[in-house]
Parts: structure tokens; sequence; C-alpha cells
């Protein structure tokens, strides 16, 4: 009989105590897989699932004389019914106890509990808001979103993806708040994904996104469970998957990549001014090295006299072009940054800053690299440091490259080309059927008050109407602080 018809078979008979072979034959020479006998029955496990000391006391100890099942102390206990629900539940943390004489054996979820302790996010760092963050536990991820968001109208559903790593992925959202076709075209997105294996929730981004071939994400991720629960509150969904501290979050938007949680932390003057700050860097790390290429090869009337003669004097003994010079200095500059990153902490640190400033100097001092060229690289390295999103910086850092090539090979008017090119492929974008310059393009008055500026939190009575147009009110008009009274500006009356 072949292999998948026999399993199909055994799927599909009721357990009874003369299944135990059957169950040895579905998980072959596993070494991990225990069978452990009690009176008027058997016990089935996997030890590198369960908890064994649990196992000991609230199964062992009390079916040592015989199977009772009121007397098992557990949460989850589940009668099973075939050898498929069988085999899950094993593979889950359970223990199956297979009764003689029943028709049905009954599993005991008390899998291992060990997780990474809640920390604060390296990639999200932030000097004043919540400190905790995601770990690889759904159900521990699950609960920081609850703990924020106590109410019974945020919703959870989970399904199971991948066929052979049955992954756990918790789809959440606001009921009554957000948008029902955003939901329901999450939920057909989702429901379409036919792969072996989940293993990080990048494998669901890519199979659910837009514009699959596009640099720019349009699906926000993120550690931080006060960032999913915000953006709940406007009407947005999330995708929390087990195994990964990394949750997904849709609709995402180009103005939504370039805020930061702490924006909202912060008093509204200093979060719009940096966010101006961003603003400016983003375009210096994008565009600083290709003017800087396309001004010294064709455009030297543009500099001042004074600064001509400098950058002359310092580009004289150069054997490259200034588009060969940029070219080289980049790559170098990202390969430093990419070291950084894989290396040990405390020497990828090292030897991203030594080796930059020494490599640095030593092409300054041999003459193969200007250095104003090396100025310029550094300002337009530390300027990709501004951009919140991880994910997002690195198509900044990519494109930078082909529009330093069209800044040597044609000038300004080259830039001017490779921005128009941009911008199209950006109005063309759409996350989940929003339009990614959205609210700027289309206009949209109302939602420009948390976009170029970050307005008091009193004036944001509104949710974006992009993806929170069912219910737009946030709270009621009237909240904003009234001016303090005579007597308590001046502290009471003297008696």
């Amino acid at each position: 009989m072949p292999r998948k018809h026999r399993r199909r078979q055994l799927n599909e008979n009721a357990l009874n105590s003369q299944s135990l072979d059957e169950l040895k034959q579905i998980f072959g020479e596993s070494t991990d897989l225990l069978i452990r006998p009690f009176p008027g029955g058997h016990v089935v496990y996997l030890r590198t699932q369960i908890d064994q000391v649990r196992l000991e006391e609230t199964v062992l100890e009390r079916i040592r004389h015989g199977f009772q099942l009121d007397r098992i102390s557990s949460a989850y206990v589940l009668p099973v019914h075939t050898f498929a629900q069988a085999t899950q539940e094993v593979l889950d943390g359970s223990a199956l106890l297979v009764v003689d004489g029943q028709q049905e054996a009954y599993a005991v979820r008390i899998n291992l509990t060990e997780h990474r302790a809640i920390e604060e996010p390296s990639t999200e760092s932030v000097i004043r808001g919540p400190r905790s963050g995601f770990t690889e536990e759904l159900d521990l991820n699950l609960y920081l979103v609850r703990k924020r968001m106590r109410t019974p109208s945020l919703r959870v559903e989970e399904q199971i993806i991948g066929e052979i790593t049955r992954t756990r992925v918790a789809l959440l959202y606001e009921e009554g708040i957000v948008e029902p076709n955003l939901l329901r075209e999450v939920r057909s997105r989702l429901q379409t994904i036919k792969i072996d294996g989940v293993l990080e929730s990048n494998y669901i981004e890519e199979l659910i996104q837009d514009s699959p071939f596009s640099m720019f994400p349009t699906i926000q991720n993120t550690e931080r469970p006060d960032v999913v629960a915000g953006a709940l509150l406007e009407g947005r969904v999330a995708l929390l998957v087990d195994g990964t501290p990394f949750a997904l979050v849709m609709p995402l938007t180009f103005w939504g990549a370039l805020q930061a949680s702490e924006d909202y932390y912060s008093h509204y003057t200093i979060a719009t001014a940096i966010r101006w700050i961003r603003f400016t860097f983003l375009f210096i790390s994008l565009l600083f090295p290709s003017i800087y290429v396309a001004i010294t090869t064709f455009h030297q009337e543009m500099l001042p006299t004074n600064l001509l003669l400098s950058v002359a004097a310092a580009r004289e003994g150069s054997p490259f072009p200034a588009l060969v010079e940029a070219l080289l200095m980049e790559v170098t500059f990202e390969a430093l940054r990419e070291a950084g990153v894989r290396l040990p902490k405390p020497v990828g640190q090292a030897v991203s800053i030594v080796g930059a400033l020494v490599i640095g100097q030593a092409a300054v001092e041999a003459g193969i690299i200007s250095a104003p060229m090396v100025i310029v690289v550094a300002i337009t390295g530390i300027a990709s440091f501004t951009i919140p999103r991880y994910n997002f910086g690195y198509a900044m850092r990519l494109l930078r490259f082909p529009i330093i090539i069209l800044a040597g090979s044609l000038g300004l008017f080259g830039i001017v080309v490779g921005l128009m090119l941009l911008l199209i492929h950006l109005c063309g974008l759409r996350s989940f059927g929003i339009p990614y310059l959205a609210p700027l393009a289309p206009l949209s008055l109302s939602g420009l008050k948390d976009v170029l500026v970050r307005v008091p939190h009193w004036m944001m009575r509104s949710r974006p109407r992009q993806v929170g147009k069912r219910n737009l009110q946030r709270m009621p008009a009237g909240q904003r602080p009234a001016p303090p009274t005579p007597h308590a500006e001046g502290g009471g009356e003297a008696e």
C-alpha cells in the first residue's frame, strides 16, 4: 500500500489501545518519542516538547493507580479521536493518554513554556516610552497587546500556516473601528497562502504584500506592542507570528515609515522639529553624494569660488573621477556597516567605527580618494541612521547607487530624471488599497495634522480617513487644556 494512502487511512481510524504501533510508525525512529505504560493504558509524548516536571506532577502521579479523567489537574484536556489529531497534539506539546477499551484518547497540554525575557527592542529604542518588546512566544505577545487594549472589542483570529512547520498566526483588529474591506482583503490574502513552512513573519509579508518587486515596504514590521496598539486604534490590522518578535502592521504609507513611536510620547513641538530633521536627512541620505558628483563633474560654476578652489585642490591628486570615488566609498561604507551588524556587538561597533576612520584616512593620504568625498559619504551615512524604519532605510540606501550613476552621466538633469521616476513609482504603490503617499497624494487636509507636523493630542479628534473612516471620532471636542485661573496662576490671595 502506498505510504500516502496508508497515512490517509490511519488518519480516519479511531484511536484505541492497539494504536501504539501505528503511532510509532507515524513518528518513525524519533528518539525523543516516549511511550510509558500506566495501569489501564499508555502515555505518549515527545520529551523535547513537554515539561517533564509538570508531566509527573499533573498526570503520571495522579494515574499511577488507574486512569480517572477528573483526577488530572490541567487547564487543557482535549478528547482526541483520530490519528491526525493525535499526531498534531503530540507535536504541539501534549501528553497523549491512550486508555485501554476506549475509542478516544485524551491530550493533556503541558508543553514547555520557556521563552526569552521581555526586553526593550534593540531596533526601536526610545528615550521616553514603554520599554517592553515582543518575544518569540505568540501567547506572550498577545498578552502584551491585551495589556494595552483592555476591551472586549479587540478581536484575535488564529490560523495555522505552513504544511510542515504548522506556524500559528494571529490576526488582530479592533471591532467597530477597522474598515470591513481592509479586513476582508487581509483575510483573503492569508487564506491563499500555501507553503511548507513559515519561520519568520517576512515569509508572510512577501506573500501578501502589494507590489512585490518594489524595494519600498508596504507592510510595517515592529517589535513594540505599543506600536501595534496604536495602529489598531487607528483602524489598521496586525499579524503576530509564532516564533518571531516582529509583528506585521498594515497598511503602511510613505509617511508612516518616517514616523517613530516616540513622536507621540514627546511634546508636539519637539516631535514636529524631529520630523523635519528626518525629512531633511532623508533627502541628504538619498541625494547628497549624487549632488556632489553632478556639481563637481558638470556644474562647477554653481560652487562659490573659494569652495571651488578648495575642492579642486583636494581632488587634484585623485586618479579617479568623482563618480568612481563616490561608488567606491559608498560600497566600502555599506560593507563596513554590514560587518558591524554581523559581528558580535563589542567587536562590531569597533570594527565599523575604527574601520571607517582608518580606511578613510588611509585612502586620502594615499591619494586614492579626495577628502571632500570622505566627508560627503560620512554625512550621508549619518543621515541614513535617522530613518526610523530599518527596511525603509534599506530602500533609500540601495536607490542611492542608481541616482549616483545618473548624476555622473547626466549631471543635475540625471538627478531630476531619477527623482521623477521615483515619484512616479511611489504614486503607483498601494498598501491594501491605500495610496502609498496618502494623505498628501491624494490630498486630504485633515490627514496632514499627523504627517508634516505632529499636532497636539487634543487636536487629533479624528482617526486617519484612509483606514479609520468607519469610526472617525477619537475624542469629543473641547479637550484643549483650559487657561489657568487667576488664583491658580498667582497661588491664591495672601491673608
